[in-house]
């Protein structure tokens, strides 16, 4: 399956982000990012590196260091099919905000209101009910390994799917 990207803008599913180790080239100008589902978006943040940060929010919610690691961790498997977003802060789309980084993650959150983003966001999206909130006990407690190895399953289970039905 390949990952819908142009050079401002990608989206994968968490299950196939924790298969990457290291930020490929072209995900390097990437500052933004967004962890969301089909209809809600979690959390929006900002870093000079967006891949290496959203691995800090995943490794942190373990120790429960990083609410938006917590709550994905809380919500497993569910959260395998969770979409990662990268964004670029200096695309067009950003320009309302003349590319500012810290102005184009307000701007999103204000576009967004994600449901655990704090500053500058008058009015939060409630988190779905279907969702365990980030303070919930881990419904499985396991190691980042035994995760990644079930997401590895998960994508090539996804994978064999759809390579079976382009053969029909």
């Amino acid at each position: 399956m390949t990952i819908p990207m142009n050079d401002q803008h990608i989206k994968i599913s968490l299950k196939r982000f924790l298969l990457i180790e290291q930020c490929p080239t072209a995900w390097k100008g990437l500052d933004l990012y967004l962890f969301r589902d089909e209809h809600v978006v979690f959390y929006v943040g900002q870093s000079f590196l967006a891949f290496a940060r959203v691995w800090e929010h995943l490794l942190s919610g373990f120790k429960g260091h990083s609410m938006v690691g917590r709550f994905i961790w809380c919500n497993w498997p569910t959260s395998m099919s969770f979409t990662i977003e990268l964004l670029s802060s200096r695309s067009e789309h950003f320009s309302i905000v003349q590319n500012d980084l810290n102005a184009a993650e307000r701007y999103l959150i204000q576009q967004h209101a994600p449901c655990l983003n704090v500053s500058f966001n008058t009015q939060p999206t409630a988190l779905p009910n279907s969702y365990l909130p980030p303070n919930a006990p881990f419904r499985r407690r396991q190691g980042l390994l035994t995760l990644i190895r079930e997401a590895e399953r998960a994508v090539k289970a996804e994978d064999t799917k759809l390579w079976i039905e382009n053969m029909e």
